[in-house]
């Protein structure tokens, strides 16, 4: 049948839609492709659905070729499942819950990977009808806080998702193996660049995360590689970690003033100023205060030492605080606790520590992987206007925990030993 423009349903924009900010999403809702019903929700239109389907075509095409066979789960589920797993309050305020009308708690599902279990469970009682991969292209639903990218990152995203069951590690292995190469077969006939990288399972959990990510500087994700090969998204990015340095015979702490300095930058001209040496920001150790928003709703703050050449890096704070909410420690949070003297934290004071488990405030101090004995800083003395020189890690602070928060940079040194990202 001809189809003819005269009678089709289309119509084009002249003008970008206002709430557009990425070039995909303008383009798809200028050419006729989408149209906007909610924020982060769209309805497709024929030329938009058109394109889905093929791509869905592609993706089945090389699933069956993987050996995967394709079912579809209801969108709508009951609570159970995801409760007994935990991840009914691990995804927080990110899952869509609604109750029937006689009260019973369902979600839109964010991911289905309990209900394939349990279907699994329900018809195979034996190993020996394993190894077994099957698959759905169904709508997904996450209540993202800022769904701004279009069709990225969405409230309700179409996601093709595939889980495999394997009675040995090797069936495992050959059976992840079929499905990466399936990914890559897909990418390849789409005709789109791809770079495979290490990633962060988060609450799908996992031994093993690899995203094919294709680079474009409008992306809603950000990866480093080298030119060794190593590949990895921030969040999964691992600090080399210095060698610890002796510290036996350094020279003890000495508080001194440094008026007006909250800031790193003005504390490094302050010290270039009034002491002997040449310093940066990377000699200085920046304190951080975040507060976690637990799954039982507490609220707790905790203290990130870091070098001050650094910042922190949200995603990676994310994955590292996960499954607890983090923000940053508001005004009423430092007034409530007055021994964070804002501008002039640090791990140390001449009455002993104030951070840490044995502190009076509770609060856990954390610290980025590079910090380690040895390593002498400028920092906080806990007291208005003055700062501490000469600090050493392991013999004037420690750490609760070591956390990996801090911004990745083009010349890091990768974790393979495969040269700077």
């Amino acid at each position: 049948m001809v189809t003819r423009l005269s009678h089709f349903f289309l119509r084009t924009l002249r003008e970008d839609p206002a709430d557009a900010e990425v070039t995909s999403h303008r383009l798809l809702v200028r050419a006729g492709y989408i149209r906007r019903q909610a924020p982060g929700v769209f309805a497709w239109l024929p030329l938009g659905l058109r394109v889905k389907g093929k791509i869905e075509q592609i993706v089945r095409e090389e699933m069956a070729a993987a050996g995967a066979y394709e079912v579809h789960f209801p969108a709508l589920l009951p609570r159970e499942p995801y409760e007994a797993t935990g991840r009914w309050e691990e995804y927080g305020d990110a899952l869509f819950r609604l109750q029937d009308r006689k009260g019973a708690d369902y979600l839109l599902a964010p991911t289905h990977e309990e209900v394939f279990t349990l279907l699994v469970k329900d018809l195979y009682s034996s190993y020996k009808d394993l190894p077994l991969s099957i698959y759905q292209i169904q709508d997904k639903y996450r209540d993202e806080a800022r769904p701004r990218a279009g069709l990225l990152r969405g409230r309700e995203f179409t996601m093709k998702d595939a889980y495999s069951f394997d009675y040995t590690d090797a069936g495992l292995d050959a059976s992840y193996q079929a499905q990466r190469d399936a990914y890559e077969r897909i990418f390849q006939r789409l005709g789109l660049e791809y770079v495979i990288v290490q990633a962060d399972a988060g609450a799908m959990g996992g031994s093993r995360s690899e995203e094919f990510l294709h680079p474009t500087p409008v992306g809603e994700d950000t990866f480093v590689r080298s030119a060794g090969g190593y590949a990895a998204n921030v969040e999964a990015f691992t600090t080399v970690v210095p060698d610890p340095i002796p510290f036996d015979g350094l020279p003890a702490p000495v508080i001194f003033d440094s008026p007006n300095t909250p800031t790193i930058e003005t504390l490094v001209a302050h010290c270039n100023a009034h002491l002997d040496g040449e310093y940066t920001a990377a000699d200085t150790l920046k304190n951080v205060v975040l507060a976690l928003t637990h799954l039982d709703g507490t609220r707790e703050l905790v203290v990130v030492g870091l070098p001050g050449d650094r910042d922190i890096d949200d995603k990676r704070v994310e994955v590292a605080f996960a499954p607890a909410a983090v923000e940053p420690a508001t005004e009423a949070d430092f007034a409530a606790n007055p021994l964070l003297v804002k501008g002039y934290i640090g791990p140390w004071s001449e009455k002993g520590p104030i951070l840490g488990e044995e502190s009076a405030t509770g609060i856990r101090y954390f610290l980025d992987p590079r910090v380690v004995d040895g390593t002498a800083w400028i920092t906080g003395a806990n007291i208005d206007q003055k700062h501490v020189a000469r600090l050493v890690a392991g013999r004037d602070f420690t750490a609760d925990a070591f956390v990996e928060v801090a911004t990745v940079r083009a010349g890091d040194p990768a974790p393979d030993g495969s040269g700077p990202v």
